[in-house]
């Protein structure tokens, strides 16, 4: 397949990135994949400046790369993966750099299907299981996310509940700070969640 050539763009509103991102996944799942070839004169641009148009928090799974799943280019998104997508000190920094320098308008939290944190997160909440000691001081942080998970459904249901709440629940945490609702006033920012199926490729995102 032939590559294309990458040109750094203006970012644009949240609404226009979040229909990019979802115009680009749509390519992906119909296997119309593009893969930016590194021109000279586009790395040049990029080591001037940084204009991504999403910040994506996503799990860091080898089988949810942002960058193939939303068909984007060199320096069109802004991205922290951390295994079950949740939020700490440092991702919080990361992701309030984007915002508060970069401008970036939207902020989409990416979970996925069968995620092994969320999964290692009921496995403690409803059976007591214990991890190693630093897996299990980041699953110790998905935990408090998982209360309406119900506890009497079959385990698939129950994964496929929590992988959502974990969701909504990072939104919640990064929202909730005083710093996300400045964000929010400003009138430029828009925050998502979202869930990506591994099985189909496809990325829905949570009303």
């Amino acid at each position: 397949m032939a590559t294309s050539k990458v040109t750094t763009k203006h970012r644009g509103t949240a609404d226009e990135a979040l229909m990019r991102l979802k115009d680009g996944n749509e390519r992906f799942v119909r296997g119309e994949l593009r893969f930016p070839s590194a021109h000279r004169e586009v790395l040049a641009d990029l080591a001037k400046r940084q204009n991504p148009y999403a910040m994506i928090l996503g799990c860091a799974d080898s089988r949810v790369p942002p960058e193939l799943i939303f068909g984007a280019g060199f320096g069109d998104l802004f991205v922290v993966r951390v295994a079950g997508n949740t939020i700490s000190p440092s991702v919080a920094g990361s992701l309030q750099y984007a915002g508060v320098h970069l401008h970036t308008p939207l902020l989409v939290v990416l979970g996925h299907e069968g995620c092994g944190a969320v999964a290692a997160a009921l496995q403690t909440k409803f059976e007591g299981t214990q991890d190693r000691s630093r897996i299990q001081l980041l699953v110790n942080r998905l935990i408090p996310g998982l209360s309406q998970v119900d506890p009497k459904a079959d385990p698939r249901t129950q994964l496929e509940q929590a992988v959502e709440a974990n969701v909504r629940y990072t939104l919640a945490q990064i929202l909730e700070t005083p710093e996300g609702q400045a964000r929010l006033e400003e009138g430029h920012m828009k925050a998502v969640g979202a869930i990506y199926e591994i099985a189909t490729g496809r990325v829905r995102f949570l009303e």
